[in-house]
């Protein structure tokens, strides 16, 4: 058996392979509700076989939705929906994640296929971006509201609310969004924040509210299951966030309990030129891995199983994310086990249609 399809235990959990559906947004919600849309998109890929499905970044709050059309777990209302889905996930033995996320500045916006990168104004929907400092995304951009102390303590019981919906709801991994220049990710970039007080300046002092969010998740999240931290490990620009200082929290969230360390890259610069390239962002997930001792899993360009098995067999990662292959192939695990000639349990459903 490939390592890809290898089993893997992360605390009491057991993952029965490598193989993960990322985050993926869908921009398909009416006032954060999960509806039809999210069980057949999530639930095909777990008929597909993936090992762990995330849901795409849930928000904690109305004010956090990236768009007035995201997935949201911020009122008991929203449960039913979501347990619908873990349930059918965990009926086909996978294993149900969430992504609790606050777009910070980035929220407000248009769905993607509406021209994504415009704020939307109040009258459309929009409503006041919140960020560590009023700096805007892009010039063209109105400037967000730079959070009190009063504000960020609301964000802090904010993500504990939310995540003990998740917990009620089904999951049983939850995943801390600090990336791709959402709020967290805002906070720890220089780039993005310029405070002066306690949350801002030194390293130190601009990694403490995801600390902080990662206590608050604890007393409610119980210590038998996972969580996550996804990180943009770079800015890919001058003066921002670098892959030294992802490598330095990742031995810091090791200590505090954090069990896979997601890395992307980027979101945070809106002009940031960024080498894509296939598994481009996988050196960072092994860098992280081999410098902290901290699991890591792998994101971005990674589109065949030959591919995402010699990431996980080079040590470079323990996990491997996909998300637009995802979109192409929902059954990606069935159709790379057989070409990588693993076994692989089919349902029973589609039994007749497994190669032979």
């Amino acid at each position: 058996m490939s390592i890809l399809f290898s089993p893997l235990s992360i605390r009491s959990l057991h993952l029965k392979n490598r193989i993960v559906v990322s985050p993926m947004c869908q921009y398909s919600s009416e006032d954060g509700f999960a509806n039809d849309w999210h069980l057949v998109h999530l639930g095909s890929r777990a008929v597909g076989g993936a090992g762990l499905i995330f849901t795409e970044a849930t928000a904690i709050s109305p004010e956090g939705r990236i768009s007035p059309d995201d997935l949201g777990i911020w009122k008991d209302d929203h449960i039913p929906g979501l347990k619908r889905i873990t349930q059918f996930l965990r009926q086909n033995g996978t294993v149900a994640g969430i992504q609790l996320a606050h777009a910070g500045r980035k929220a407000s916006h248009r769905r993607p296929w509406e021209g994504g990168t415009l704020i939307l104004p109040t009258a459309e929907r929009g409503w006041q971006t919140l960020a560590p400092s009023a700096i805007p995304f892009q010039e063209s951009e109105p400037a967000p509201l730079a959070l009190t102390v009063d504000g960020i303590n609301q964000v802090l019981a904010d993500f504990q609310a939310a995540a003990q919906r998740a917990l009620v709801a089904g999951f049983q991994v939850v995943e801390i969004h600090a990336a791709h220049g959402y709020l967290l990710h805002q906070f720890l970039s220089p780039l993005s924040n310029q405070r002066t007080d306690d949350y801002g300046g030194a390293f130190e002092n601009r990694i403490r509210l995801l600390l902080k969010v990662i206590e608050r998740v604890q007393t409610v999240w119980p210590a038998e299951l996972p969580i996550f931290v996804r990180i943009s490990a770079t800015d890919w620009t001058d003066g921002g966030w670098t892959i030294e200082d992802s490598v330095a929290l990742g031995a810091i969230l090791k200590t505090k309990g954090v069990d896979v360390v997601d890395c992307s890259t980027g979101g945070n610069v809106a002009n940031a030129k960024i080498p894509l390239k296939p598994g481009y962002q996988v050196p960072f997930a092994e860098r992280i891995k081999r410098e902290t001792g901290i699991m890591t899993a792998a994101v971005g360009l990674i589109t065949s199983a030959k591919q995402a098995d010699a990431i996980l067999s080079a040590g470079q990662a323990d996990l491997v994310l996909l998300a637009r292959e995802f979109l192409r192939d929902p059954y990606f695990p069935l159709h790379a086990a057989h070409a990588m000639e693993n076994a692989i349990s089919w349902p029973i459903q589609y039994e007749r249609a497994r190669p032979r």
